[in-house]
């Protein structure tokens, strides 16, 4: 069976095609390994809570964000992303940063939350193929279990 997927990324320069982002297609690809049909979306910062908005009325399974996790005034994926949120899950979030900086101590700078809208998933990746790797690799442990409660299954 295959679940839809989202990947927003979030990004100005690659929005204005100033640069190409790389951290998409890892994630995509990530995805499809895993048996969903992942469709990658590029958003502009300031419209990245629209654009949230926008993709979680698809009810996707799962909704990756890359990008705009950090400090920089322009950074608000966090923001917006918290405010469409159910419930969330500041473990998965804790333990993206946890690894991350034991390979790289700026990873503590990132903001990035993950939770439950509805059924969907959604997490806040950062805007590093680094980064996202270690994300991923959080994830890749819990993510059929959560997805799995969400439709009414798994342990309670």
């Amino acid at each position: 069976m295959t679940r839809d997927a989202i990947v927003l990324v979030v990004s100005t320069r690659a929005a204005t095609g100033v640069y190409d982002d790389r951290t998409g297609p890892v994630i995509a690809a990530w995805l499809r390994e895993r048996g969903f049909e992942p469709r990658v979306e590029v958003t502009p910062d300031a419209a990245v809570a629209q654009a949230l908005a926008t993709l979680l009325a698809e009810h996707p399974a799962v909704l990756l964000t890359t990008g705009g996790t950090g400090v920089s005034p322009d950074d608000r994926t966090p923001e917006a992303t918290r405010a469409l949120l159910d419930a969330e899950l500041p473990g998965i979030a804790e333990e993206v940063r946890r690894r991350g900086a034991s390979v790289t101590p700026t990873a503590i700078l990132s903001r990035a939350v993950a939770g439950v809208s509805g059924r969907t998933f959604v997490m806040n990746l950062p805007g590093s193929t680094g980064g996202v790797r270690d994300g991923l690799a959080v994830l890749d442990a819990v993510l059929v279990h959560l997805l799995d409660q969400l439709a009414g299954g798994g342990d309670h």
